[in-house]
């Protein structure tokens, strides 16, 4: 399944449309066999509808968000059911956004969702990426980690690349 990105030239008006995530998803589901890549379209917008609706206040976060809202929907194509991401709910709720995203990335192994995503082709939606757009709200180590990572080198328990 490959994912691709609303914003730009070539959007889809059927999906332009679309002001809430339900219809974009529904849209997905009714168009998902004989037009892919209009519902990988409007799977990404729902996506961003959610984060939008979110009430994020910077764009780190409402990015980071719409990186659990990607991986959410990255898991739950192909199912009978929406896949929930309970857990990074969980230490967002405890945390916060931009520390939960930092946790995630400080991780010495590639976290689900970052695999998730890679596999569904919305790397961009990754919390590495977005810690390497806005690497002025994260630390330095998460900044260094998400290179390494998206550049194809894992980091392990030392943070080298292995």
């Amino acid at each position: 399944m490959v994912f691709v990105t609303f914003k730009g030239a070539g959007v889809d008006q059927r999906i332009a449309q679309f002001v809430t995530a339900e219809s974009c998803e529904q849209f997905a589901l009714n168009v998902q066999d004989r037009e892919p890549e209009a519902a990988s379209e409007a799977r990404r917008r729902a996506v961003e509808l959610r984060a939008a609706a979110h009430g994020a206040t910077t764009a780190a976060e409402r990015e980071s968000l719409e990186a659990v809202y990607a991986y959410e929907a990255a898991r739950s194509v192909g199912r009978n059911r929406r896949f929930r991401a309970s857990r990074t709910w969980q230490m967002i709720r405890e945390r916060g956004i931009l520390p939960a995203v930092e946790n995630v990335v400080a991780r010495p192994r590639d976290s689900a969702g970052y695999r998730a995503l890679v596999e569904a082709g919305m790397l961009d939606k990754a919390f590495e990426a977005v810690v390497l757009r806005h690497p002025e709200a994260f630390s330095t180590d998460a900044v260094e980690r998400s290179k390494k990572r998206m550049a194809g080198g894992h980091p392990d328990s030392d943070g080298e690349a292995r």
